[in-house]
């Protein structure tokens, strides 16, 4: 049996060749992905990147496509925090700690954090928190004062509301 060898070949995996030919998306298609996204639904920067990252669009044109978004009004960070603000309290009921760590988490700047959460109703969040704590206490009927009490602090705590403001309503 003869058996065929083959010539050397360089290692083309590893050449510089190989690694500066990844596959990008091109720009315009990056940026109309981008904007339809935008269209649908309220987006912030570290969004977008994330996307863009996942559609493998080439990371140096990042910047020149959030500011292109930016520019014709399809991102705008205030309008996001707002949005965002509105939607996890009047929906997932969370409190402002919760909120503001996750907003720091997408790189929203803390002034427009602290001034979106300043404008929440006082009175409403506060009803809204004696009814979750109610809601629990339903839940714990077999419970010792002190352990029932624990728990409320520990649920309302894991949902972002200020100890403070929760001993306050479980003092009443």
């Amino acid at each position: 049996m003869n058996r065929l060898t083959l010539p050397d070949f360089p290692n083309f995996k590893n050449s510089e060749f190989f690694c500066n030919m990844q596959k990008y998306i091109t720009y315009q298609k990056a940026l109309n992905k981008a904007m339809y996204l935008c269209s649908k639904t309220e987006k912030c920067k570290a969004d977008i990147r994330k996307k863009l990252y996942d559609w493998k669009a080439n990371p140096s044109e990042f910047e020149k496509i959030i500011s292109e978004l930016e520019k014709q009004k399809f991102i705008d960070e205030e309008r996001y925090v707002k949005y965002y603000v509105r939607d996890k309290f009047e929906f997932n009921k969370w409190g402002k700690i919760k909120i503001r760590t996750m907003l720091f988490q997408k790189n929203i700047p803390e002034i427009l954090i602290y001034d979106v959460l300043s404008e929440l109703s006082e009175k409403k969040y506060i009803e809204t928190l004696e009814y979750l704590l109610k809601q629990k206490r339903k839940s714990l009927i077999n419970e010792d004062k002190f352990k029932q009490k624990q728990k409320l602090i520990r649920f309302a705590a894991s949902i972002g509301f200020e100890p403070d403001l929760i001993l306050k309503i479980l003092e009443k």
